[in-house]
């Protein structure tokens, strides 16, 4: 089966489809890193770096024949954005035009279905009317399509993390097939240790490019996320100074910069004379090892701190987060300052859909379109997805 993949970002959503059978005819996103990353990793789909309002979609047939089973993406949420203090005032907010391309889309190519990903925050836009808007505009789309949506928590379907997301499917009317979501695959939820503790322990400013792993794997994750690769790659831990080395020190699991004594406190930028009164309950949070993270947001290079030791998270543990694979390489600046063009590689990583999210919906889009009803369990999961993905 295919997939036109837009608003593709690094290439989570994709990736899982790929893990369950989709073949990717197309990829589009408007940032230039996410380019290098997707093509260095799907060196056979063809990617059009380009804004979607001036992508046609005769160009988009340019590199496809034949039908498309199903158009997968997630367009930009910013305006709808829990962290948004403006989240119901969508009216006349251009990054919600992008939400209107995807539906053109849609529409043009007449998929069998569509799966689209965004923020929980969707939900409560408007009292419910911002959800019912884009369902409508699918269910007219085309040929019409039959939809439902559902919040997903990554860690139920083998991600290590418990990030939440609204999933919309669609499936053509004339199919006659009814949305269905993935089922639960695990109860006990992958932890941050279970996922990481493999890596090479390294302190702050320490780690290569490209190094070899401190231990053989140490459980059914570890032995997937490592199934076709021999070194690590982007695990290079980010410089501190001892100032907030010291800080990290202070901070036990759970606790963040909000829990730490007046001498370990944040101080304004360019006064460091005087403590800031800004303080957010995230920043500089100490993960529990034995719990699953919070959500891996595009910020997540200064939100955590590794579960016992005095540093942030490097690239590679917070992809391990996400369910990629030790094999998928990011592309482009590891980090990013203020004027820079692209998304880093943390960004990218924070953006991306988890592959193993994306891989239970594309493995059950897949069985509706093929009439099948039979599911997967937490026992066969990571047996199944290396027969796939050697």
């Amino acid at each position: 089966m295919t997939v036109v993949d837009l608003f593709s970002g690094c290439g989570g959503l994709a990736l899982g489809f790929k893990w369950a059978g989709f073949k990717t005819l197309l990829a589009s996103d408007v940032d230039g890193n996410c380019e290098k990353t997707y093509t260095y990793n799907f060196p056979e789909t063809p990617f059009i770096k380009n804004d979607l309002r001036h992508i046609s979609t005769k160009e988009i047939r340019k590199h496809i024949s034949g039908a498309v089973d199903v158009v997968i993406g997630g367009p930009p949420c910013q305006g709808f954005s829990l962290a948004n203090k403006n989240r119901n005032k969508i009216k006349d907010d251009p990054r919600n035009e992008l939400f209107y391309e995807f539906v053109r889309v849609v529409t043009d190519l007449k998929p069998k279905a569509f799966v689209m990903e965004n923020v929980r925050g969707l939900l409560s836009m408007q009292k419910g009317k911002v959800i019912q808007l884009m369902k409508d505009e699918f269910e007219n789309a085309g040929l019409g399509y039959q939809v439902d949506y559902k919040i997903l928590t990554a860690s139920d379907y083998g991600v290590p993390q418990n990030r939440q997301r609204v999933i919309m499917i669609g499936f053509r009317k004339d199919l006659d097939r009814a949305p269905v979501f993935p089922k639960k695959t695990y109860v006990s939820p992958v932890t941050v240790w279970e996922a990481i503790s493999d890596l090479p322990q390294i302190q702050a400013s320490e780690g290569e490019e490209k190094m070899t792993y401190g231990s053989e794997p140490q459980n059914t994750y570890q032995e997937f996320v490592r199934n076709n690769s021999r070194v690590v790659c982007n695990h290079v831990a980010m410089r501190h100074t001892q100032r907030l080395i010291d800080r990290f020190k202070v901070i036990q699991a759970g606790q963040s910069l909000a829990h730490v004594p007046a001498e370990h406190a944040a101080v304004k930028r360019g006064k460091p004379s005087e403590k800031s009164k800004i303080v957010f309950s995230q920043n500089n949070q100490r993960l529990h090892a034995n719990k699953p993270a919070p959500t891996i947001a595009a910020s997540f290079q200064s939100n955590f701190i590794h579960p016992f030791l005095h540093r942030n998270f490097t690239a590679r543990e917070g992809a391990r987060l996400q369910s990629f694979p030790d094999d998928f390489v990011f592309q482009g600046m590891r980090t990013k300052m203020s004027w820079e063009k692209g998304l880093s590689q943390y960004q990218q990583i924070g953006n991306a859909v988890p592959p193993l999210l994306g891989y239970s919906i594309g493995n059950a889009v897949k069985q509706v379109l093929e009439d099948s009803v039979n599911g997967i369990s937490e026992e066969r999961l990571f047996e199944a997805l290396s027969s796939v993905t050697e």
